[in-house]
This record gives C-alpha cells, sequence and structure tokens, in this order.
C-alpha cells in the first residue's frame, strides 16, 4: 500500500515537508520527529522504505537484579533504549532470590552469540565472589561493562554512583539542620558500593559532628536491602537516640519511616530520613521523601557507549567512570528537635499512630 503523506502528518501531527524528509532520510529533523513520523507509518500499516529499516547490530545481553527496587527497571529501561538507538537487540536478564544465577545467564547469552554484556550491580560488586568469570569472558574476547561496583585487575570499563560522596552530602545536609545524632543503614558489608558509603558516612561525622571511632560504631547498622531490613536497622538506631538517618536505598528508607510511625514518632519532625536512588515514586511518598539521586540516565548512557566503542573495536578505557551523586530534599528531613542533646534511648511518646506509609508493605 503507497503510503500518503497527508494521512501519515496527521498521525504524526507535522507537516507534510517534515514527513517527505523522514521519509527520504534527509537532515534537519529533530530525533523525537523522526520517531513520530516511523511510529505513524507502522500505526498506519505502511510499510517502511528500505534506507530506513535499522539492521540490528547484534545482541546484547543485560543482566540485572531482581526488579523489586525500582532503580533497576530504570535502568534497565535506559540501558534497552540507549542499546535500540544503537542499532543492538537488547536481552533482558533478571535474577530473583532462588532463580537463575548470574553465571547460567552468561551460559545463555554465550549460546546466544550475544556481542557483549552488561551487569547492572551484580558479582562485580561483591568481594566475597570469585571475579575470574569477568576475566574469563573478557579472554574469549567478549566485550563486558559493570555499573555500581569495582573490582579491581578486570580490564572492563566501570560505570559508578560516587557512594562515598554520596553519603557525605546527606551527612552535610542533616547536621546543616542541627541534627547531630546521625545513624547510617545501609546493606551487608562484603558489597564494594555498602564499603564506600560507611567510609563517606565515617569521615562527614568525624569531620562535621567531631566523633570519634568508638561513639561511630554503634550508629552504623548493617542490614539486609529492602523494606524490611531499613525497618529493623532503624528500630535499633531509635533505640539509641538517633534524630536523623542516612539509607543505603530508598526502599531502606521507606522501612525506617515506617520504624518510626510503629513508636509513634512523626517523620520529619521527630526523625529525618535521607534515602539512596530517588527512584520512580519517591516524590509521591508520605511524606516526600529526600534522598541521594543516581544520575541513571548519564551513567546508563556512558555505560552503552563504552560497550559499543568496545564492540567496534574502539577500546574504551579500562578503569571507572564515577559520577556525581545529586542531593533532593523533600518532606523527609528538616530541622533536629529541640531535645536532640538528651543522652540514651529515645522514649516512646504517648501519642495516636499517624496513617501508615502510602507504600506497598
Amino acid at each position: 500500500m503507497r503510503a500518503r503523506l497527508s494521512d501519515i502528518a496527521q498521525q504524526a501531527e507535522v507537516s507534510e515537508a517534515t514527513v517527505s524528509r523522514v521519509l527520504n532520510d534527509r537532515p534537519g529533523v529533530a530525533p523525537e520527529t523522526r520517531q513520530a513520523v516511523l511510529t505513524a507509518l507502522d500505526v498506519l500499516g505502511y510499510e517502511r522504505p528500505a534506507r530506513l529499516r535499522k539492521r540490528s547490530a547484534g545482541l546484547v545481553g543485560l543482566v540485572v537484579p531482581e526488579l523489586d527496587n525500582p532503580i533497576f527497571p530504570a535502568f534497565a529501561q535506559t540501558i534497552e533504549s540507549t542499546l535500540a538507538q544503537s542499532g543492538f537487540t537488547p536481552v533482558l536478564c533478571t535474577q530473583t532470590p532462588g532463580g537463575v544465577t548470574e553465571d547460567e545467564y552468561v551460559e545463555m547469552l554465550l549460546d546466544r552469540q550475544v556481542s557483549g554484556i552488561v551487569f547492572v550491580s551484580g558479582l562485580h560488586a561483591d568481594t566475597a565472589a570469585n571475579h575470574d568469570r569477568y576475566r574469563a569472558l573478557i579472554g574469549r574476547p567478549l566485550p563486558i561493562v559493570m555499573i555500581n561496583g569495582f573490582a579491581p585487575g578486570i580490564a572492563a570499563p566501570f560505570v559508578s554512583c560516587d557512594d562515598r560522596e554520596a553519603t557525605e552530602l546527606a551527612v552535610a545536609h542533616l547536621v546543616a539542620l542541627g541534627h547531630r545524632r546521625i545513624g547510617l543503614i545501609t546493606g551487608p558489608d562484603r558489597f564494594v558500593p555498602v564499603q564506600r558509603r560507611v567510609a563517606g558516612y565515617k569521615a562527614a561525622m568525624r569531620r562535621l559532628v567531631e566523633l570519634d571511632e568508638a561513639e561511630l560504631e554503634p550508629l552504623a547498622e548493617l542490614s539486609l536491602f529492602g523494606v524490611e531490613g531499613g525497618e529493623a536497622a532503624a528500630a535499633r538506631l531509635l533505640d539509641r537516640g538517633v534524630t536523623g538517618i542516612v539509607c543505603g536505598s530508598d526502599l531502606m528508607a521507606l522501612g525506617a519511616i515506617r520504624a518510626a510511625r510503629q513508636r509513634g514518632l512523626s517523620v520529619p519532625a521527630d526523625l529525618s530520613v535521607v534515602g539512596y536512588d530517588d527512584s520512580p515514586l519517591m516524590a509521591f511518598t508520605d511524606p516526600p521523601l529526600t534522598t541521594m539521586r543516581q544520575p541513571v540516565v548519564a551513567m546508563s548512557v556512558a555505560a552503552v557507549r563504552a560497550l559499543v566503542d568496545e564492540i567496534n573495536g574502539h577500546g574504551a578505557p579500562h578503569s571507572e567512570y564515577l559520577f556525581r551523586p545529586e542531593l533532593v530534599v523533600r518532606g523527609s528531613t528538616a530541622v533536629a528537635p529541640a531535645d536532640t542533646a538528651r543522652p540514651g534511648p529515645v522514649p516512646t511518646p504517648q501519642r495516636p499512630v499517624p496513617p501508615a506509609l502510602a507504600v506497598p508493605a
């Protein structure tokens, strides 16, 4: 069926001249406008001209943790989109507890003869894991790129958010609000990002609050990632009299808020909470969550570009690229309570428990 310019222009909400430029693959058209015209062709059932049919440059594997944490779908969506724009077909591999392991996914991807693999928060971030698995891939040779987690001795590009700086900025924010008894909640210490967050927290607390190592030790709680881990760790910190908590993920922060509310405490009047990630919907929780934003788009684009360079034989530098986090201030942090100087645990106020946090338990 021959395409009618007027029909395509009406569907795409552009001029017929713009449609003509797109169909003839001429410059001067914005990428989003070009895509709108191509989508109109598909919707109307017209066949795209041969010159506009992008050939796949091959498959690329994308291995991510479970998608319960909304930051991982955010990474996956951006990486998949950027790969598609580069002509590659992404193959998403999602890990779940007790399900297919990272190594099993890699074997499946190798059977499909992928051109490369992107690992997001994989075993490369685990200091207890054997990293020879990655050296074996590089030796095939197979281009790989790692996001969030650095492992020395692996000749590949690494893309990370600066976790140390993130916790330093979060502590500085709470100190500026008058908090001195500030706790840290994050995951198991075998993970590189966790080690960096703990180091940043302690450095900031020593510099800004002048606490020594012995005083800091009971204020840092390592727990399981997730709402439940954050809730359990926050309960212990509340017993030690904290008025502010810096968390290693947004989900842990939501758990900390739930722990406070179960004691009848108000967030942020009695307890200020800072998350990490700025994952989707954090602006709509109750209260809206103050958090450290990972630059997901910039990190994802950098990772894909490095991988494509590797695939094309251009050899991206084998080093770690650190991206600066951003403090996003919302409603879960406020000026410290007036009685923060009192020693010992925080007594449980006798007041009605406020409504539950407006997020899934």
